[in-house]
């Protein structure tokens, strides 16, 4: 099969290729910017002790996590043209994923809140500190060094899904591979073409994960 693979082709498409790539990435960063905004705040309002705060945010993340993104992809972009509200495909597309992966990103987050000793935030209500005050001084910026590496992961997962936009007509990576297929017939060159692209972003992305946890391991190296 990839003896015959057309790489003249491939070069011939690789502007396109080069802009779905540059989208999947735009598309991605949007994503989790979100998905860390949600993330952060579903996680605050699960450990808190307002239930009326808390079942929702519970309710958030177990909605999410227990269906596929692809269901909640189409849902949003069917749904919400039902209720009067029409945006472009590229918002639904970046809102799926901030969703999605927002419920991930909150038990990440909720993981290392709790890696935080009981005793420092004992001390920081026994000073007077607000709730808000206590996870906005004290924990989250602890809670940061444990989560980094799984948030990184994380994103490795959204870049994967950002894939699913191409069928509510995202142009992205995957949308730029099909169009090998769909105007020259050769699915398979433009198959291996995205898979190339996937594995710049996955090993870039990679190696960010190991500076990090090399870093952690020792702070005092450059």
């Amino acid at each position: 099969m990839f003896g015959n693979l057309n790489t003249r082709v491939m070069l011939e498409y690789l502007p396109d290729i080069w802009q779905g790539f540059l989208a999947t990435l735009l598309l991605s960063a949007a994503g989790f910017a979100g998905a860390i905004v949600l993330g952060i705040i579903a996680c605050t309002l699960s450990i808190q002790p307002l239930r009326w705060l808390k079942w929702p945010a519970v309710a958030y993340v177990d909605a999410i996590r227990a269906t596929p993104l692809l269901a909640q992809l189409y849902f949003l972009y069917f749904g919400l043209p039902r209720l009067g509200i029409l945006v472009p495909e590229i918002v639904i597309g970046v809102i799926a994923l901030s969703l999605n992966s927002g419920a991930y990103v909150a038990e990440i987050v909720r993981s290392g809140i709790l890696s935080i000793q009981r005793g420092q935030i004992e001390a920081a209500m026994s000073t007077g500190l607000t709730y808000l005050q206590r996870m906005r001084l004290i924990v989250l910026p602890q809670a940061v060094r444990p989560t980094v590496s799984p948030l990184i992961g994380q994103a490795i997962v959204l870049v994967k899904d950002s894939s699913l936009l191409s069928l509510i007509s995202v142009v992205e990576l995957t949308r730029a591979g099909q169009m090998i297929a769909i105007d020259r017939f050769m699915p398979v060159e433009g198959l291996v073409a995205t898979a190339l692209a996937y594995l710049v972003l996955y090993y870039t992305l990679k190696a960010l994960a190991g500076l990090w946890a090399h870093q952690s391991q020792h702070p005092g190296k450059a």
